[in-house]
């Protein structure tokens, strides 16, 4: 399995992403680099491209099933390509506020600790629909990095289309994802454009 090595404050500054988006409350110390010239179109696109499939941790070829999934789904590309991305399991209970990184998320998810509708699913990847409950299995509920995640999590703002019960440690998708939903500074139409060619 392809895995990024590249240092997530390093990759941040590259494609210009705040580490707070990663869930990595840090700053880097360098200054940015003053870009000599100006940057093409297709550069523009490839660099939104990067940076989507760095923050959901996503490889080429999965992205671009994405796309040609969100193709598919009648309304705007871009929209549904971000709808696609935002609700992946790992990507929700980071959001939910169960892991303090999208990268812990998904080790969250493959470890077997998270169970959607009361059963176990480990594939990070696996698409929620409206209704279904994501919760800690209860025998992963004193797990010392999913504690961590909840103290963290009481000063993080749960998106519109979830509901969070922290108690509990359970969450329920009230609704898919809008666009305007999803506070990510990502042009999708960039990245529609790049692969339309």
């Amino acid at each position: 399995m392809a895995v990024d090595r590249t240092p997530v404050l390093k990759r941040c500054r590259q494609l210009g992403i705040d580490p707070v988006v990663m869930g990595i409350n840090k700053e880097s110390k360098r200054e940015p680099r003053r870009r000599r010239r100006q940057e093409s179109e297709y550069g523009m696109q490839l660099r939104e491209k990067q940076k989507a499939k760095f923050i959901y941790g996503v490889l080429e070829k999965q992205f671009r099933g994405y796309y040609d999934k969100a193709l598919k789904i009648e309304g705007i590309t871009g929209d549904n390509l971000m709808m696609i991305l935002e609700s992946r399991l790992d990507n929700v209970v980071f959001r939910l506020g169960f892991a303090r990184t999208r990268k812990e998320a998904r080790q969250t998810v493959r470890h077997g600790h998270i169970q959607v509708n009361g059963k176990r699913v480990d594939i990070p990847s696996y698409q929620v629909k409206v209704g279904d409950k994501i919760s800690v299995a209860p025998k992963f509920k004193d797990l010392l990095p999913v504690k961590e995640a909840l103290i963290r999590s009481e000063s993080v703002t749960v998106p519109g289309w979830l509901e969070v019960d922290i108690d509990k440690l359970q969450g329920t998708v009230l609704q898919l994802p809008s666009r305007d939903q999803i506070d990510l500074e990502l042009d999708a139409q960039l990245i529609v454009e790049l692969y339309s060619k």
